[in-house]
């Protein structure tokens, strides 16, 4: 009876890593957000070439990075090669995302 159990439990494990591979080549839209502003139409029509936008974080606080809207992890911005990047700093915790959903 163990035996068949072990089996079971192998193969289930066997099949979620077939299941799994499915999904590996589907696209994710992956975003970092450096901050966020409010304003009204009037000031959003008065901005133009070399207008400032105030936005809500402060210099140096971890940038949030979302995969299909959802927040996932914390990062810092990084150069490369004249490009802009993402160092991931922090995984946001299941429990975290799950609570974000609600």
């Amino acid at each position: 009876m163990e035996q068949d159990t072990k089996e079971q439990e192998q193969r289930a494990s066997r099949t979620e890593l077939i299941d799994l591979s499915l999904l590996l080549d589907i696209p994710l839209q992956v975003t970092v957000e450096l901050g966020r502003a409010r304003m009204t139409i009037d000031n959003l029509l008065k901005l133009g070439q070399g207008s400032v936008v105030e936005l809500d974080r402060v210099a140096g606080e971890p940038l949030d990075i979302y995969v299909n809207h959802k927040l996932v992890a914390r990062g810092e911005a990084v150069v490369i090669k004249e490009k802009f990047g993402v160092r991931i700093i922090d995984i946001v915790s299941p429990e975290k995302r799950l609570e974000n959903l609600q």
